[in-house]
């Protein structure tokens, strides 16, 4: 059925639009080309915003496939007067519009009423994706990457770093339109070194176009960072100071410095995040016959302390005006430490004590990366036709050092017997990519993108695990291994987009070819082994919108696509190891990658209130899955045969009054997994209700302020149940030094009550459950100070490598 409407919406043909072209030149008033000025086109008496654009590197814009209508141009820039038009009629008659040149003069008074307000949306529909703007936020101030996606609408975040959409898991994290190639873990660990002040904007792409890869069976999450593009010696310096049970410091400095035809710029922070988890598992085992025959409980009282020390610095070399080289190093240096205290109960079927543990887990990680990227910008005209090329060298190495000392003792407390297990677990990663990206505007309306990517990986993971005995090491062959990694990914897409009366269409195609091989080298008591796979794959995707009105108060929109989540490289090594002596970790060689079918079908009133209805089907959805082998629990990645989503959201901004706005998102949605679990069948779907309602308050020209929170009903993911689950958080923000800083505070979690916890369901004979207390209720003080001389220029390529990078697992 979904081939069949593929086939039948990228056939399908559409009446020719009427088009025109709207250009011109901005100059200061020295009579010095402005780069990087805002230019919106306004329409309506209420002058919505049609299309907004930057002048480039010549100061000139141009907007192309207009429809015909009676227009308003708005240019504003930094330190300049606000500009605004006269109305502009684009006709038969007058298809084709030169403004000529348009001077900006020195800022000195502003301009009583213009349309263009300096405040961003917090939330912004486009076509294919809905674009955050982090900032709109007070309580954004001062906390991470990581904690900036918690608020996003439709993410959630849990307490190891698992990033969802809609409910599901399988995203593709994205920044700067480069992936991240992190794991869970790994990438968790690296949004939080990430500070919110460097944070552009935020794309949620559930239905990602063809240029991006196919990876991410929910959809894709791009961060877009802020990019320093002023000429002369530009920057910001931001700096945090929060405390929860713990403290957390975020700072960060970024400089950008041109002169002549080269522009340098950096970027550095330094960051410490403390926190604790205060973890309860209880498990229930049970006779054939449904009788308890033993209880187990475990408190975990984990303590993680992560830094981070990140630096990137960048060339960029302006060959010509159309012709762009740049270069770029960055690189981070993440220590971290994580030690957990675990005692455990064991009762019998008549609630007796029968032993106690008392457990002790120290852990050493050190994460670091460098990377080389190389690209290179050639625009062949003013219309927008270029080309790009992209090329990347990524180098990850983590090491790990941990100990597992385990104490059984009898029902008294006294030592029955201990046991100590150390190991040291390096890892490391090469990702070599390229790609080539081709733009051409046609000169009938529309536009065409096409291009191709090469991606090698090879991973090295190595677990040398060792028995303590009388303080002497002998190895321990039944967790050592050594698993070797390598997989090719060749893609080639190409995508047309076009805007017509009514009517805007975009329609994609992409190819991608896997080649994998894995080599599990065994030791002395285990047997190596090895596997292979390819497989070739096509990825259509189709968005439509149909404006109803000339107005475009009622807009209509459709999009469909196909995806593909591939397994972390990690995930497939088949050796298991310890987290406690009742807790094992492992790989699975075995997964497959999960194929999914997402369609949606939104409606949109006077571009604030959007109303969308979602269906996705999903299969060998790669969840984590968990099995009891007799005291053992195990716990590892596998295949769930379907999951089924469905569902209705709303995204709206509602202006209660000229000093109080709201933001609401909530949606009402449905999970359903159907699939055999070892021994066990899972067959069940929850509806589940999220809001969250955002209020933002204007106090004065200086002073503003922000009341906020989120709700979660029951949520079904795989074998887990989770609870309900909410917060309320608060903040304040004013300005200072004469604007150019920004003093911020603000209170996460007031109630603290986004403790998480739920059930762990379809195990054979066995019940278990799990609640943690985190360190969420956070007060935290920032300020920001930005200095910004000189006029804007082009701006920089972020690099060209895709999706590899998130699948790493340190």
């Amino acid at each position: 059925m979904f081939k069949k409407l593929f086939l039948l919406l990228l056939i399908t043909t559409v009446a020719k639009a009427q088009n025109g072209t709207i250009k011109g030149l901005v100059k200061s008033d020295k009579n010095e080309a402005i780069v990087g000025a805002t230019v919106i086109l306004l329409k309506g008496q209420k002058e919505n915003i049609l299309k907004s654009s930057f002048t480039d590197v010549d100061g000139k814009f141009e907007f192309e496939s207009l429809k015909y209508d009676t227009l308003t141009l708005a240019i504003s820039y930094v330190g300049m007067d606000k500009y605004t038009s006269a109305k502009i009629i684009l006709n038969a008659q007058n298809s084709n519009i030169d403004l000529g040149t348009i001077t900006l003069a020195s800022n000195a008074t502003e301009l009583q009423e213009v349309a263009v307000k300096a405040q961003k949306a917090f939330v912004v529909q486009k076509i294919d994706r809905t674009v955050v703007n982090p900032e709109a936020l007070i309580s954004n101030a001062g906390v991470t990457s990581l904690e900036v996606l918690e608020k996003a609408p439709g993410v959630s975040v849990d307490v190891n770093g698992n990033i969802s959409l809609r409910g599901k898991g399988g995203v593709v994290v994205f920044v700067d339109d480069k992936p991240t190639y992190l794991s869970a873990a790994d990438l968790a660990n690296y949004l939080r070194t990430i500070p919110s002040s460097s944070i552009e904007s935020i794309e949620i792409m559930t239905n990602p176009p063809a240029k991006y890869d196919a990876a991410g069976n929910s959809g894709v999450i791009n961060i877009r960072l802020k990019k320093n593009i002023a000429r002369g010696m530009n920057g910001g310096l931001n700096l945090s100071y929060g405390q929860g049970r713990f403290m957390r410091t975020n700072n960060s400095f970024n400089f950008n410095y041109r002169i002549n035809k080269l522009n340098f710029f950096t970027n550095a922070s330094v960051n410490q995040n403390n926190s604790y988890q205060d973890l309860t598992i209880t498990r229930k085992y049970f006779t054939p016959e449904g009788q308890l025959s033993s209880t187990f409980i475990q408190n975990s009282y984990i303590r993680p302390s992560n830094g981070s020390r990140n630096l990137r610095l960048g060339l960029d070399y302006y060959v010509t005006k159309k012709t762009t080289l740049g270069f770029a190093l960055s690189g981070f240096i993440n220590p971290a430490s994580r030690n957990v205290k675990n005692t455990a109960t064991i009762r019998n079927g008549q609630n007796e004590i029968t032993g106690l543990v008392d457990a002790y887990n120290p852990m050493d990680i050190l994460f670091k990366n460098g990377s080389v990227n190389i690209n290179m910008t050639h625009q062949f005209d003013t219309k927008g036709k270029e080309i790009s090329v992209n090329v990347d060298n990524i180098m990850y190495r983590s090491t790990i050092e941990q100990s597992l000392e385990n104490k059984n003792l009898n029902p008294d407390g006294s030592l029955l017997n201990k046991s100590i297990l150390e190991s040291n677990l390096p890892s490391d990663i090469s990702i070599r990519a390229a790609k080539i990206d081709y733009i051409n505007p046609l000169t009938k309306g529309g536009r065409i993108e096409a291009g191709a990517k090469t991606s090698f990986v090879n991973t090295g993971n190595i677990a040398d695990f060792y028995d303590v005995v009388d303080n002497k090491r002998e190895p321990n062959y039944t967790f050592s291994n050594n698993f070797q990694y390598k997989e090719n990914i060749n893609a080639a897409y190409v995508n047309y987009s076009r805007d017509f009366k009514k009517v805007s269409i975009q329609a994609g195609l992409r190819l991608e070819n896997t080649n994998i091989v894995g080599n599990q080298l065994g030791n002395v008591v285990v047997k190596d082994s090895s596997f292979k796979r390819n497989y070739t794959n096509f990825f259509p995707t189709f968005y439509a919108q149909y404006r109803v009105d000339t107005a475009s108060k009622h807009v209509l929109g459709f999009s469909l696509g196909r995806r593909i989540d591939r397994p972390n490289y990690k995930d497939m090594n088949p050796f298991t190891y310890p987290m406690d002596r009742f807790t094992y970790y492992g790989g699975n060689p075995f997964l497959q990658p999960t194929f999914s079918y997402n369609a949606e079908l939104s409606y949109t009133y006077k571009s604030f209130l959007t109303t969308t209805l979602q269906y996705s089907e999903a299969n060998n959805v790669i969840s984590e899955t968990n099995e009891q082998r007799g005291n053992i629990y195990y716990s590892r990645p596998g295949n769930f045969a379907k999951q089924v989503s469905c569902g209705v959201e709303i995204n709206g901004t509602f202006q209660v009054s000229k000093w109080w706005t709201i933001q609401l998102y909530t949606a009402y949605l449905n999970n359903r997994f159907k699939s055999p679990i070892y021994t066990e069948t899972l067959d069940d779907s929850r509806w589940y209700w999220v809001v969250v309602p955002t209020n933002q308050f204007i106090i004065n020209k200086k002073w503003s302020a922000e009341l906020a929170g989120s709700y979660q009903t029951k949520l079904l993911s795989g074998q887990f149940l989770v609870i309900p689950i909410g917060s309320v958080r608060a903040g304040v923000s004013t300005k200072i030094m004469k604007d150019k800083g920004t003093l911020k505070l603000n209170v996460n979690d007031i109630f603290y009550t986004n403790q998480v916890g739920g059930d762990i369901r379809n195990i054979k004979n066995a019940a278990a459950s799990w609640f943690s207390y985190l360190d969420t209720r956070v007060i935290t003080i920032s300020f920001s100070y930005r200095f910004n001389k000189g006029q804007n220029l082009k701006v920089r390529q972020n690099g060209g490598s895709e999706s590899e990078q998130r699948r790493v697992k340190a």
